[in-house]
């Protein structure tokens, strides 16, 4: 069967892995109302195309913090690829690479960062967890920088994981065979099955909860890389992140796997880039799943998306040359949209080529009666 657009790796990754696999990959947080939010809520906006535009000539590159990427579609950090694949973050790697575009590598990758650098050139991202012994973050930032890792994502949402009940029924553990490649020399790097989410153990027993804005200043000290953090949902912690002096915002309820009944990040998304005023780029991370999401997080003011699942869904069914299918068929229906809004750049994408539910005045709730 042809494959015509991302969500179809879905079915097909479900069918190829196993079910804890699959589950883990595929599930939300408690009632899972954010995973389905996260979708539902972009088709809550419309579009307003213009028309008579000459768009024979369509450019969609961009630059992220000064690197330029051929298009504003990054990948986003997922765990344990090799879970998916046997070549994991290395099959990620080469199509991100491929496709001219940026790479987000997770703190529990299958492969470490010294693995996924040498697969060749690329501009890669760093995902970071800090963990309560301090030594062990600056050793890892350090060989992030050290195999050209270009900036550090700081997850900001995660001092404890969220209830994924699915992990807990299949009392989700890494698989024998896979370890989390980073911290393999830290005796860090297995995880225990436990009576409930092996996962949430291992996090309960290694991530800092006491992590505060002052740690990202802390982590300024140590590196030279830029920072972005990961996990924002409001004004007031975009203004924070600002003041804090971060490099970038990536709006993110972690694919909805923190906290159940956030916004998905598309409602949460204008909020957060008036608040940063334009003193730092804004990201979306989550529900992306068509090249028309894509427009839509920048008529509102996004710089750029990443996207997760679809990320381990193709890898899953097709490995490397899933992932380069999928960026491409996102590329290719970007692409498409701008050209039937008549926009023709990213710079041409506006707040006026979408109008939303919340644009529209609501009707006058009646007034109780006394």
């Amino acid at each position: 069967m042809e494959i015509t657009n991302v969500s179809e790796y879905q079915a097909i990754a479900r069918q190829k892995l196993p079910k804890m696999v699959y589950d883990y990959y595929a599930s939300g947080a408690e009632d899972q109302w954010s995973l389905a939010e996260n979708r539902n809520a972009f088709s809550r906006i419309l579009f307003r195309p213009r028309i008579l535009i000459d768009v024979s000539k369509i450019d969609m590159t961009t630059t992220v913090l000064g690197f330029k990427i051929s298009m504003p579609i990054m990948i986003a950090p997922t765990a344990m690829q090799k879970m998916a694949h046997p070549e994991g973050e290395y099959a990620t790697a080469r199509a991100a690479s491929a496709a001219g575009t940026i790479m987000t590598l997770s703190s529990w990758a299958t492969s470490s960062v010294e693995e996924v650098a040498s697969t060749g050139p690329g501009i890669r991202f760093f995902q970071l967890y800090v963990y309560k012994d301090r030594h062990v973050v600056a050793q890892l930032v350090r060989r992030a920088e050290r195999a050209g890792f270009k900036a550090i994502a700081l997850t900001v949402d995660t001092p404890r994981l969220g209830r994924r009940e699915a992990d807990i029924k299949n009392r989700f553990t890494l698989p024998p065979f896979l370890t989390l490649k980073n911290f393999e020399g830290l005796d860090l790097g297995k995880m225990d099955k436990a009576n409930d989410s092996g996962l949430a153990s291992y996090v309960a027993g290694q991530i800092d909860r006491s992590l505060s804005w002052k740690d990202v200043k802390w982590l300024q000290t140590i590196t030279h890389l830029p920072i972005l953090v990961k996990g924002v949902l409001t004004a007031e912690d975009a203004r924070l992140a600002v003041q804090a002096g971060v490099a970038g915002i990536i709006v993110s309820n972690h694919g909805a796997r923190q906290l159940d009944y956030v916004p998905a990040t598309i409602m949460a998304l204008e909020e957060v880039v008036k608040a940063a005023q334009g003193r730092v780029p804004v990201f979306l991370d989550g529900g992306v799943l068509r090249g028309t999401d894509v427009f839509k997080a920048l008529a509102l003011g996004a710089s750029g998306i990443f996207i997760g699942r679809p990320v381990v869904f193709s890898l899953a069914a097709e490995g490397e040359a899933g992932v380069r299918k999928v960026l491409e068929m996102l590329r290719e229906e970007f692409e498409l949209t701008m050209a039937l809004s008549g926009c023709r750049s990213l710079k041409e994408i506006t707040r006026d080529h979408i109008v939303t539910d919340w644009d529209r005045p609501q009707p006058p709730r009646p007034s109780a009666r006394l």
